[in-house]
């Protein structure tokens, strides 16, 4: 069986260079290459696992520099049949990518949210008054780029090298260190060569029964009662009323550990709605 991959596209994005990464090791797992499906957006991504259009989905879930994407953790909450299969950590460096004769004669700069705001810096101290536009991804703001020589946009260099187009400056993030890690989605009842015995995280979301003083506090308690490192919580909102949240947590266990199923079973009764998103190992992409 082939196996599709979702990613956010067009081609060139940094989504797609993850999700490449993702089929190499798909290949040296046994089996024919992958194909890769972009998609306009991040949720539809993950509805394309959902409703059988793709095997899997490529999703970015957080920027070392800029923290979560929002996006791709209010879609997972709302979708019941899909999980975290690994997780792809990818090194981001940004360019500047134009028709411009120079840095100084761009006006308007087009790119991702995250990316433009991984080169606030540098936009700040290079471009002050330059107004910046958010495009649904970094590929997508190099549609921008023709005729107009007062535009610039912000991608990777191998987008600028995929469609031939001129790089001014490289890198301009502000961090050298900047990176993004992404996960592998695929269906809950789906077949992915990653063994479980090989997970090094575990990934869940929970509401609270009310909004009352230590009620968070009691189920962090529980993961700290069995040593277990918590590497991510966060709170989104839960789009019901103000000041409701969501909390997302990465912890550093297998979901298969007996100590993270004690926890998990004593989380149930201090939370309204709990959700386990999977367990994992961690990968490094180039």
């Amino acid at each position: 069986m082939t196996i599709t991959i979702a990613h956010l596209g067009p081609q060139g994005t940094y989504a797609e260079v993850a999700t490449l990464a993702v089929a190499r090791w798909l290949q040296t797992a046994g089996g024919d290459a992958p194909t890769l499906r972009p998609y306009p957006s991040i949720a539809q991504t993950l509805y394309a696992v959902e409703e059988g259009e793709t095997t899997l989905a490529v999703v970015p879930v957080e920027n070392s520099t800029e923290g979560s994407v929002p996006v791709t953790l209010d879609t997972l909450w709302q979708l019941d049949d899909i999980q975290i299969q690994q997780a792809w950590t990818l090194p981001i460096t940004h360019a500047l990518i134009s028709h411009a004769p120079s840095i100084a004669d761009i006006q308007t700069m087009y790119s991702h949210p995250q990316a433009l705001a991984q080169c606030h810096d540098w936009l700040q101290e290079n471009l002050p008054a330059i107004q910046r536009v958010a495009t649904e991804s970094t590929a997508k703001a190099l549609e921008h780029l023709s005729p107009d020589q007062a535009v610039g946009a912000i991608a990777s260099k191998r987008a600028a090298e995929l469609y031939n187009l001129p790089v001014l400056a490289y890198p301009i993030n502000d961090h050298p260190d900047n990176c993004t890690r992404f996960w592998v989605i695929g269906k809950t009842d789906g077949h992915y060569p990653e063994p479980q015995s090989e997970a090094t995280h575990s990934s869940l979301a929970f509401s609270l029964p009310q909004n009352q003083p230590g009620a968070l506090m009691m189920a962090l308690q529980i993961f700290a009662d069995r040593s277990l490192n918590l590497s991510r919580i966060e709170s989104r909102p839960t789009k019901r009323s103000l000041g409701e949240y969501l909390f997302f947590m990465d912890v550093e266990c297998a979901m298969n550990a007996p100590a993270m199923q004690d926890a998990l079973t004593e989380l149930q009764h201090c939370t309204e709605t709990l959700r386990v998103f999977g367990q994992y190992r961690v990968l490094q992409a180039s």
